[in-house]
């Protein structure tokens, strides 16, 4: 099995959104957004890097083509 984040379907490319961010980063989509302490802010998905892998992943969550 190739778990990884940039295989799996939740795995979001960290592009044009302006985030200062490792080339092989993305957003994990799995989970909501996680909340900040100030209540002004907004929530930020997670960062991962595109090598990075968890416990959701399995083959049956791989992209989609």
């Amino acid at each position: 099995m190739n778990a990884k984040c940039e295989t799996c379907r939740f795995f979001d490319e960290h592009k044009g959104n302006g985030a200062i961010a490792p080339n092989d980063a993305g957003l994990c989509r799995f989970n909501p957004p996680v909340s900040q302490p100030a209540p002004e802010s907004k929530g930020l998905w997670p960062v991962v890097a595109s090598k990075d892998w968890c416990g959701h992943y399995t083959p049956e969550m791989t992209a989609a083509e």
